[in-house]
């Protein structure tokens, strides 16, 4: 989790260079929010993924009861970003860990969305689903999100005894407030 101010604007530095990555390639940006904002912000509990002291990820993770497209509870991954130029291997431990402590929360599945505005050239978006689909994602359509226009993705939760050996967690999934539902 991200408990210091240091760390939260890290998140939001992450956030920006990613945006920036993204305009350049012509991609869309996710929703209309200040998302470097939302991790500045100490009430965001959000999360990061460190390498030797190293930000490469943050994302902020929620104990949803349901979304619009997904019935059922789930680790819904908000504002995921990673850091641009690092390889895709960040994603694919992102998605070990997901699965992991989401069985360990006691939630049946994952939940996230990539979005997907009208793209002069949808192909670098196709590219990543079908890289997220090698990586055991389901895709579930696309629609609205909280980031716009989005693919609705869907992983199963399953408990990685071995993740350990790569990974030291310290998450935290907050349960929703009684009665809540997600809008999403």
């Amino acid at each position: 989790m991200l408990d210091t101010a240091a760390e939260r604007q890290e998140a939001a530095a992450l956030v920006q260079d990613r945006q920036g990555w993204l305009i350049r390639h012509g991609l869309p940006l996710p929703g209309d929010e200040d998302v470097p904002a939302q991790f500045r912000a100490a009430q965001t509990r959000s999360a990061g993924l460190f390498e030797d002291g190293r930000m490469l990820a943050c994302l902020i993770p929620e104990h949803t009861p349901d979304i619009r497209w997904g019935q059922g509870p789930c680790l819904f991954l908000r504002s995921l970003y990673t850091l641009p130029g690092h390889p895709d291997d960040v994603t694919r431990l992102i998605t070990l860990w997901a699965s992991d402590v989401a069985a360990r929360h006691g939630l049946p599945r994952i939940r996230a969305e990539v979005p997907t505005r009208q793209l002069r050239d949808p192909a670098p978006v196709a590219r990543l689903l079908n890289r997220l689909i090698d990586m055991g994602w389901a895709l579930h359509g696309a629609g609205d999100g909280q980031a716009g226009e989005v693919a609705h993705l869907e992983l199963s939760a399953e408990r990685r005894s071995g993740l350990h050996a790569l990974l030291s967690c310290r998450v935290r999934v907050p349960q929703p407030a009684h009665g809540e539902r997600s809008a999403t």
